[in-house]
């Protein structure tokens, strides 16, 4: 992450002075002999929080803002620009370098370990509204000063470095600093998200910081007052990703079952993913679901009479669609390997009728060799957002590839009741020009935005298809149509 063009070339050197650290004009003391390890230790474990905290904070806005690439693209780039000015800072420091690097280490790992804590995440969505100004104090008020204080150690640290050229230092400490970068992006993305939760991960950031932070010489007293500041920010840290209530967090999604009150349920549970309502069950017998799944039941076992057929579902929400529902075969596909667990035992208490494949939906039904009697999309990562490489013609070519000659398609969709949106009309179009015309139903009516489901069939291609006619006084074939329509 980190651009060598953007990194100051370390103190001159003039011959024949031997190698090794000069004082800077300005400069109130000699710089303190550290050993070379510990140097690059210190600029490794900079850019391995720098990223990490990147990592974190984009996974920390999916629930609100979704991954579109119009909320990652400003997110990386806002961060790269306080990375650039980071620099630009710690190439003017002249002096202190170490009390410099304690200061800044402390200081980022704060707001690490406050300002990247679930529930303050939540907490500002929640009150800050509308949303993109949550995402603004989240970007511009917690992750950009991160990368701004932790922008400054290379180029402090290079200060340090006993190199004969300036090149080489600034080479050798900014190898270490990518090098702790890369390993970041890798192992806090696919190990500890995976497997620790991502409040592990803040965790992680903060404590190496803070660890590190005994190692930047101090004494006495100050000694003391760091030691003092890095202890109270741990207590706070564990607090804020320990303590306070927590959601169930995975690498992709955060989860949670709530009670609720609906009229008509009996003991309702909704299963939260990203913040959003993705499934409803209740306590009742036989069980009620959400509007959509309930329609999806009734068309597939009760309007196309489906008895041992198979059943793709992209998109697994809370696995609702076969719950109790031992006529066909369903099999599940979600990016998330965690979601069956979580579904089983804190939203249906009880294990998932189904086979369930932790994939890529796209790539899924692009590489499979099965061929399926239904496939449903019901693929959100919040309420209003499906990832962006689901809505295209490619994925909709595919699913259709998926199908057996026969077979259904159902989309489950969140679009305006009026569905003359541009949105709307785009996502309809684009489903459309692979599989010809669809059957569309809105489910609600009383709200701005609900459930539509777009039932297809592959039997017909769309390029057979006559381009469509309006009918005029002049040129009306509507009796001849209706015939043609018969046969």
């Amino acid at each position: 992450m980190h651009d060598p063009a953007a990194s100051p070339t370390g103190a001159t050197r003039t011959a024949p002075c031997p190698p090794g650290p000069v004082r800077s004009p300005g400069a109130t003391a000699w710089p303190p002999a550290l050993p070379g390890a510990l140097l690059f230790l210190l600029v490794f474990v900079e850019g391995f929080v720098s990223l990490g905290a990147e990592i974190v904070a984009l996974r920390r806005l999916v629930p609100h803002v979704g991954s579109a690439i119009t909320v990652t693209a400003p997110t990386i780039a806002f961060f790269l620009l306080a990375l650039a000015l980071g620099y630009q800072a710690g190439g003017r420091v002249a002096g202190d370098y170490l009390a410099r690097v304690r200061r800044n280490f402390l200081l980022a790992a704060g707001l690490i370990a406050v300002g990247l804590a679930g529930p303050v995440v939540e907490a500002a969505f929640a009150h800050l509204q509308p949303a993109p100004v949550a995402w603004a104090v989240v970007v511009c008020g917690v992750l950009c000063p991160v990368a701004w204080l932790l922008g400054q150690t290379v180029p402090i640290l290079t200060n340090l470095l006993r190199h004969e050229r300036a090149g080489a230092r600034s080479g050798a400490a900014l190898y270490w600093s990518t090098l702790g970068s890369f390993l970041g992006a890798l192992t806090l993305s696919m190990g500890v998200m995976q497997w620790l939760g991502v409040s592990v991960a803040v965790l992680i950031c903060a404590g190496l910081l803070l660890a590190l932070v005994p190692a930047l010489d101090a004494a006495g007293a100050t000694r003391r007052r760091a030691g003092a500041a890095a202890g109270l920010i741990a207590v706070v840290a564990l607090v804020c990703n320990l303590m306070l209530a927590q959601q169930t967090e995975t690498a992709y999604a955060t989860y949670r079952v709530d009670a609720a009150e609906i009229p008509g349920f009996e003991a309702a549970r909704v299963f939260r993913i990203n913040a959003s309502p993705a499934s409803i069950i209740d306590a009742g017998e036989p069980p009620r679901y959400a509007r959509y799944i309930e329609r999806l039941r009734r068309l597939l076992l009760d309007e196309m009479a489906f008895r041992g057929r198979s059943v793709l579902v992209l998109g697994a929400g809370g696995f609702t669609l076969s719950h109790r529902e031992p006529l066909n075969h369903y099999t599940y596909v979600d990016i998330d390997p965690a979601v069956k667990a979580i579904a089983e035992r804190d939203f249906l208490r009880e294990p998932v009728v189904g086979d369930f494949v932790a994939a890529d939906a796209r790539a899924w039904v692009r590489d499979t060799d099965r061929r399926h009697d239904a496939i449903v999309v019901d693929v959100y990562s919040a309420l209003t957002s499906i990832p962006a490489h689901l809505v295209t013609r490619e994925f909709w070519r595919a699913t259709r590839q998926a199908l057996k000659p026969d077979g259904v398609l159902a989309a489950n969709l969140i679009l305006d009741r009026d569905l003359a949106s541009p949105y709307a009309r785009n996502l309809l179009a684009t489903i459309q020009a692979e599989y010809g015309a669809c059957a569309v139903e809105v489910l609600f009516r009383d709200r701005p935005q609900g459930n539509v489901l777009v039932i297809c069939t592959v039997a017909t291609q769309p390029a057979a298809q006559a381009p469509p006619a309006p009918y005029t006084d002049e040129h009306n074939r509507a009796d001849l149509d209706v015939l043609r329509g018969k046969r």
